[in-house]
């Protein structure tokens, strides 16, 4: 494929193509759908009051396998509501997942779902493999992936679905992918928390061709001007934030903490905790 850049919020940025996601492959397919614990190996971290704590002990489903059909690469979808339709195998949606850790938090009580996230904004949820959503007219970069109850994403290959949209009749210009580079999106903290759910917020974020090491690329993330680097893919708990508006800020960067280039490797998000 060729690569291509294109304009998206007044910048040059480097342009995500069509995934053709029926390349992927689960990671562990020899593995069962039950649950599968392992211990994470970095530390809780605190910083001027705020605790920030790995964890790993919910259900793996290393065989779910998520793939949109509707709209296919390449094609123009109308103005307006464009319509999604995926193929799912070996996860339910609106099930509530087990997970001790992840269970303490926000949970929808609608159960397991799929974010659709379009350019890097805020998620939405869909308890369904069929639905619409307003997409303005452009070319647009879609990322899909499987999510338990607590909104935790499944981060193995083939939970993630990732491609070009186009919506509207007039002509834009084809992007395609880069697929070798690496790129990182944000899920979660989001919107309003209150009541029990604030004393533990989660952290969860997205990466895609790449992995993080203590000596490799890292996710720096800034928490109301704290500042914590993330070795790990992994959700961590938030525990300490104050009430009204908090604020995070991830940055994928590597060894030498240099942000990675990429249209989506840093972002800022506001939510807020009340009583």
């Amino acid at each position: 494929m060729k690569a291509s850049a294109f304009l998206l919020g007044g910048s040059l940025l480097l342009a995500l193509g069509a995934c053709d996601t029926t390349r992927q492959q689960t990671e562990g397919t020899s593995q069962s759908t039950a649950e599968t614990v392992t211990s994470p190996t970095m530390a809780a971290m605190e910083k001027n009051g705020i605790r920030l704590t790995p964890f790993d002990d919910s259900p793996k489903y290393p065989e779910a396998q998520l793939r949109l059909k509707t709209p296919p690469s390449g094609s123009t979808s109308p103005s307006g509501a464009v319509a999604f339709d995926y193929d799912l195998t070996n996860f339910v949606l609106t099930k509530m997942s087990s997970g001790m850790t992840g269970n303490e938090m926000a949970v929808s009580e609608k159960g397991q779902h799929i974010h659709n996230i379009v350019d890097n904004q805020p998620y939405t949820a869909h308890y369904t493999t069929e639905f619409t959503k307003n997409i303005a007219d452009g070319q647009h970069v879609v990322l899909s992936f499987l999510s338990r109850s607590y909104h935790e994403s499944l981060k193995h290959r083939g939970a993630y679905d990732l491609r070009i949209v186009n919506v509207g009749s007039a002509p834009v210009q084809p992007l395609n992918a880069d697929l070798s580079a690496p790129h990182m999106f944000y899920s979660r903290p989001k919107d309003t928390y209150s009541g029990n759910d604030t004393k533990k917020v989660m952290l969860d974020f997205y990466l895609v061709n790449t992995t993080l090491s203590p000596e490799g690329n890292k996710v720096r993330a800034t928490i109301n001007g704290s500042e914590f680097m993330l070795s790990e893919w992994l959700p961590y708990t938030m525990e300490g934030l104050p009430m009204g508006q908090n604020t995070v800020k991830l940055e994928l960067v590597d060894n030498n903490g240099n942000l990675i280039p990429g249209p989506f490797n840093s972002v800022t998000r506001t939510f807020t905790l009340q009583p």
